[in-house]
């Protein structure tokens, strides 16, 4: 009788384990609600999340798609096969055809609670829209600060909220980043004055010096009588005498200046025998897109993902 109820306790300690030991879930293993419904974006398939938040969320990300295209996966999970938080998210984007072909306008959020790690991952065609530094600056100021406490819910949501601001508000701090490279315009076209000033400064100066007399020391010398020298090679060489309006002194000077009337080569200069073709860089053509073009997902669009995005553990 012991025997038998020594049994029965190991198996109820084994049926009571087995719940215990998490899924490591597969790329192609993780529901695609959004295949089912286009109003929802959220995969959940360990409760991780509350239902409430899990319907806020896909009505956030939603009416972001409504406003500006962008399609967005997310997901939450206990465990994935490998750990690697990136490669993880990255497939799910490129498999799964995340974002417009045309745009490639997906975003994916990862979050795998086993490995305590959030990963962002963007399409090529909102890297720009939402860059690596501000997908970094969400998870470490909004997000991390409440999953660290396992605030599941909070912290995933707020993430959300803090991306749709970001996104939708592109348009606002593009004029913004506008207005910053006006100014810029404006601060590289001053500084160009300052620089004409300082040279034509520096110019006046030194026609200002060669006038100064040796004898008296004022400045007063001028061009009194110019004799020709040589001509060579289109350059004629002078001899000129300055005298000093102030005391008669007289300054000879020998002066280099171009011949207008020389006509070498034939005549006008000629051309440089033949055409000169700009060229392009490194030649042939740059293709844009993703690794090896689009993949058809479904309700998704069947964008392309590069390495955009960040991560990080909590």
């Amino acid at each position: 009788m012991k025997r038998i109820f020594s049994y029965i306790m190991v198996a109820l300690m084994l049926v009571t384990a087995l719940p215990l030991v998490a899924k490591e879930y597969k790329v192609e293993e993780v529901p695609m609600v959004h295949l089912q419904d286009k109003t929802r974006y959220v995969s959940n398939p360990d409760g991780i999340l509350s239902a409430q938040a899990v319907n806020t969320m896909d009505q956030i990300l939603y009416q972001l798609e409504q406003k500006t295209g962008i399609e967005t996966l997310v997901v939450a999970v206990e465990e994935i096969e490998g750990g690697d938080c990136f490669e993880f998210a990255y497939q799910l984007g490129q498999k799964n055809g995340v974002g417009k072909k045309e745009a490639d306008n997906g975003l994916v959020i990862l979050l795998v609670r086993g490995e305590r790690c959030v990963q962002f991952v963007t399409g090529y065609g909102i890297e720009g829209h939402l860059p690596d530094a501000i997908c970094k600056r969400i998870q470490e100021r909004t997000m991390f600060p409440l999953l660290r406490h396992g605030k599941w819910d909070e912290g995933m949501v707020e993430g959300i909220r803090a991306v749709n601001t970001y996104l939708t508000d592109y348009d606002g701090w593009k004029a913004s980043e506008a207005d910053e490279e006006g100014e810029e315009l404006f601060a590289v076209f001053g500084v160009m004055i300052v620089l004409f000033l300082i040279f034509f400064l520096i110019c006046y100066a030194v026609a200002h010096a060669q006038t100064k007399c040796p004898q008296c020391k004022k400045h007063g010398l001028q061009r009194s009588q110019t004799r020709l020298l040589s001509k060579k090679n289109g350059i004629k060489t002078n001899e000129v005498v300055y005298t000093c309006k102030h005391c008669g002194h007289t300054v000879v000077k020998r002066e280099q200046e171009e011949d207008d009337n020389y006509t070498g080569f034939g005549g006008g200069g000629g051309s440089l025998g033949g055409p000169f073709v700009f060229g392009h860089g490194r030649g042939g053509t740059f293709h844009g897109g993703g690794f090896g073009g689009g993949f058809s997902g479904g309700s998704f669009g069947g964008g392309s993902f590069g390495g955009g995005g960040a991560g990080g553990r909590f």
